[in-house]
């Protein structure tokens, strides 16, 4: 991964905390902007189209930064200048497991607890990277009428298009790499929205419901009971 053409904005209060991180990444080739408050940092994701945000959510004057996560989240990647499918990697002091469970329920992509070592977020960014390069490089998915572009995020059936929110379509992305293969809902929360336990949330099942509306009926969207769910039927 050439570092040197990548580049990151810090959404952090802290300004010790901000020219560390930003120092130490300036110095690993990184380009490198920081926003200390939520308009501050949807403006610069806008403006300067960030690889990837780190993103603290205790921010100055009671603001979360969850607020900028899901700006970021619920843009339709068309009508916005924001790419929802941004990485963005909590960073953050709150360490209970709820506090991590909500980050990624709300779409981050990693979550690094302070105090760090900066060797390990700079592991968890190039990580992060890396995994985002591999869905872009992906082609378009057609199943039967349906198609989806993982690089565009565009979805039809046949000739109609399908507005997805951004965890709709990675559920879908999710189901569509293999129609026909039963995924557990704990293998879905883990892989499209990062829960460590499946606990007693009903998110897949909210999903699929809306996901299978949208495409227009039950040959999407198979519930297999007790297990989980797979695109179409395998026969």
């Amino acid at each position: 991964m050439e570092t040197a053409l990548r580049s990151v904005l810090i959404v952090e209060d802290d300004e010790r905390t901000a020219a560390f991180v930003a120092d130490n990444l300036r110095a690993d080739g990184f380009k490198v902007a920081c926003a200390s408050e939520p308009a501050e940092a949807v403006r610069a994701i806008e403006v300067r189209k960030p690889d990837l945000v780190l993103l603290d959510l205790a921010l100055e004057a009671g603001a979360s930064g969850l607020d900028v996560l899901d700006r970021v989240r619920c843009a339709d990647g068309l009508g916005t200048r924001i790419d929802p499918e941004l990485p963005v990697i909590v960073l953050t002091g709150r360490a209970e497991e709820t506090d991590r469970v909500r980050g990624f329920a709300r779409g981050a992509d990693d979550y690094v607890v302070k105090p760090f070592f900066y060797s390990e977020l700079l592991a968890r960014v190039k990580a992060v990277l890396r995994r985002a390069d591999g869905r872009s490089a992906q082609g378009a998915i057609v199943v039967g009428e349906l198609a989806l572009d993982p690089s565009t995020r565009l979805v039809r059936v046949g000739e109609r298009p399908v507005e997805l929110s951004a965890k709709e379509f990675a559920l879908l992305h999710a189901l569509a790499r293999q129609p026909t293969r039963v995924f557990s809902k704990s293998e879905l929360l883990r892989d499209v929205w990062g829960f460590l336990s499946m606990g007693a949330t009903r998110t897949v099942d909210a999903h699929a419901c809306r996901l299978r509306k949208k495409l227009g009926g039950r040959r999407w969207i198979v519930s297999v009971r007790g297990v989980g769910y797979r695109l179409v039927d395998a026969a």
